[in-house]
């Protein structure tokens, strides 16, 4: 079982200043409001209503967290999260891309997107999500000209490529790792982006997406286990005072 099935709403900010005060590591998805970034997240965690989209797109502003580990699999639960366990968080970042939202609200979300993905340094990784048929629009390339400085991965995501024919999809994956590939570092080093197909109605990619996100937030690795470690740590203090005898005991009285 995929542990990205353990996702619950985790929190709900519209500022920096109220990001999440935990050190475990975070990855955001994001594109534009009809590229399918809310399905895919429900299906990728398989829960219905996990992430929803605002019945206006383009309309929703905050950016939605959701943690992985440290509570029961269900979204419903009340139940609190055990913070020692949590492992990783997933943020569902605004969609972009339409006209309906006035001036005021898109410079505050463009400024919430672009200081989050770049300055947040709990995030290990971005997943940008692009439709198959119209990849690398202007906001598209916004975000990842945001993030690319940062030297941290991003995976995309080409959405809803059953629109596509086989010949559509084999060119447009390699026309997005080509555009990918000529993004370069100071020292002319490539940055590491990879890029899938996926359709949520075919069920296509999910296993691949899964793997790269786990493989991305470490959730292959096994989890530090305190008190394993502190038992350890007695078990050594008490082999080097012979058999776990106390150290400190007086030494015989000469008489």
């Amino acid at each position: 079982m995929s542990k990205l099935w353990q996702a619950r709403f985790f929190t709900t900010v519209n500022h920096l200043r109220d990001l999440p005060r935990t050190t475990v590591p975070e990855i955001a998805f994001a594109g534009r409001s009809n590229a399918g970034k809310s399905t895919a997240i429900n299906i990728l965690c398989n829960q219905k209503g996990l992430a929803f989209a605002s019945k206006t797109p383009g309309r929703t502003q905050h950016i939605n967290f959701f943690s992985i580990g440290g509570a029961h699999v269900a979204m419903h639960r009340h139940d609190p999260i055990n913070m020692d366990e949590l492992r990783c968080l997933v943020a569902d970042l605004p969609g972009y891309g339409y006209a309906e939202v006035s001036g005021n609200a898109k410079l505050h979300w463009q400024r919430l997107l672009g200081d989050y993905v770049q300055q947040r340094e709990q995030l290990a990784a971005l997943v940008l999500m692009m439709d198959a048929r119209r990849p690398f629009t202007d906001l598209d390339i916004q975000m990842l000209e945001w993030f690319a400085p940062t030297g941290k991965p991003i995976h995309c995501i080409l959405t809803k490529s059953d629109k596509l024919t086989r010949n559509e999809a084999v060119n447009v994956l390699r026309q997005t790792q080509a555009k990918l590939d000529s993004y370069v570092d100071e020292d002319g080093e490539g940055f590491p982006f990879t890029v899938q197909l996926f359709s949520a109605l075919k069920r296509v990619g999910i296993e691949e997406a899964t793997a790269k996100i786990e493989e991305l937030v470490g959730l292959n690795d096994e989890p530090d286990n305190a008190a394993d470690d502190a038992a350890a740590q007695e078990q050594d203090a008490g082999d080097k005072t012979g058999d776990g005898a106390p150290a400190d005991t007086d030494p015989p009285s000469s008489t």
